[in-house]
C-alpha cells in the first residue's frame, strides 16, 4: 500500500506505524524510553507526542497540564522550573499490569525536553501537538536550530495555540476550527464545496459517540490531496478496519500490535520486538 495523496516526504511511505506517546501502553509516556522502544523495538515510522512551556521558558514533552498522572511529582508545568521537573521520574506511575508491578520506576527516566528529542532521535519523523500557545516559540527555535523541520508535523487541537504558525513553514496538522467548516459539509453531502488548510488531517476516529471518520470522510479528503492518520486505535480489528478504508496513518498505544498487523497485510518486516 502506497501514500497516492502526498508528496511531502514526512508523509509519504503510507500505512505509516506511529507511535502515541511513544507507545504509551508500553512503555511511559512521552519519555525517551518510549522513544527510543518505539524506534529500536518496533521500528515506529513516526512518533507523537505533547509539549509545554516551562515557567522558565524552556519546551518540555507532557501532556497533562499538570505531572500527577505520570511521574512521583505534583504541580503546573508552567508553574515549575526545567530543573524541578527534571527532579521527578518520569516512570514512576508507569504499570503494564494494572497496579501490579511498575517495572519503570527508579530507572532514572526524566521529562525530556524537545532538545533531547530532536538530539537523540535524528533519523525519526514526529508529530508534535502544542498543548499550550506559550511553547511555540521554545519548539520552533529548536526545530530550526536542529535543522529538523523536515521531519516534524506541527499540530495543536485549538487555533488558540498556534498564533505563532505563521512563522512555521513545515507540515501542519489540521485543527478542530480548520476542519469543522468542512467537516460540517461533509454531513450534510457538500463536501464538494469544502476546503481544509492543512497538509494532513490527524482526528480522533470517534468524538464521544459519535463516529466522526468515515470511508467516505477518508476519500473526500484524499480527493483534496490530504493523508489521513486516526488516533488513538489500539484494537487489531479497529486497524484492519480503518486500513481497508485507506488511511494512511495509525496512532496507536501498542505499536507491537501494528507492526503485527501492518507484516501480515502489506508484508512490514517483523520488527526487533516481535523476534525474540
Amino acid at each position: 500500500m502506497k501514500n497516492t495523496v502526498s508528496s511531502k516526504k514526512i508523509l509519504a511511505g503510507a500505512p505509516l506505524l506511529i507511535a502515541h506517546r511513544g507507545g504509551a501502553g508500553l512503555a511511559p509516556e512521552n519519555t525517551m524510553a518510549a522513544f527510543r522502544r518505539a524506534v529500536d523495538l518496533w521500528q515506529a515510522d513516526m512518533i507523537e507526542f505533547d509539549v509545554r512551556a516551562t515557567l522558565d521558558g524552556h519546551c518540555v514533552v507532557m501532556h497533562d497540564p499538570t505531572v500527577a498522572r505520570t511521574t512521583d511529582g505534583t504541580g503546573e508545568v508552567a508553574k515549575l522550573t526545567l530543573a524541578q521537573l527534571r527532579e521527578l521520574d518520569a516512570g514512576y506511575r508507569f504499570t503494564p499490569d494494572g497496579g501490579r508491578t511498575f517495572p519503570f520506576r527508579g530507572q532514572g527516566i526524566r521529562i525530556p525536553t524537545i532538545e533531547e528529542v530532536l538530539n537523540d532521535l535524528p533519523p525519526i519523523r514526529l508529530t508534535i501537538e502544542l498543548k499550550t500557545a506559550a511553547a511555540q516559540r521554545p519548539l520552533f527555535d529548536a526545530i530550526e536550530r536542529a535543522n529538523a523541520a523536515d521531519r516534524v508535523i506541527a499540530a495543536s487541537e485549538y487555533r488558540a495555540y498556534r498564533d505563532r504558525f505563521h512563522e512555521w513553514h513545515g507540515v501542519v496538522s489540521a485543527c478542530r476550527e480548520d476542519l469543522m467548516p468542512f467537516y460540517i459539509l461533509h454531513r450534510v453531502r457538500l463536501g464538494v464545496f469544502g476546503r481544509v488548510r492543512a497538509d494532513v488531517v490527524q482526528i480522533c476516529e470517534k468524538i464521544g459517540s459519535h463516529q466522526a471518520v468515515s470511508p467516505r470522510l477518508v476519500r473526500e479528503l484524499h480527493a483534496r490531496g490530504i493523508p489521513v492518520h486516526i488516533w488513538t486505535v489500539n484494537d487489531v480489528a479497529d486497524m484492519n478496519r480503518l486500513l481497508d478504508w485507506g488511511v494512511e496513518g495509525i496512532i496507536t498505544d501498542f505499536p507491537d500490535r501494528l507492526a503485527r498487523v501492518l507484516h501480515e497485510r502489506v508484508g512490514r518486516p517483523l520488527p526487533p520486538g516481535l523476534l525474540s
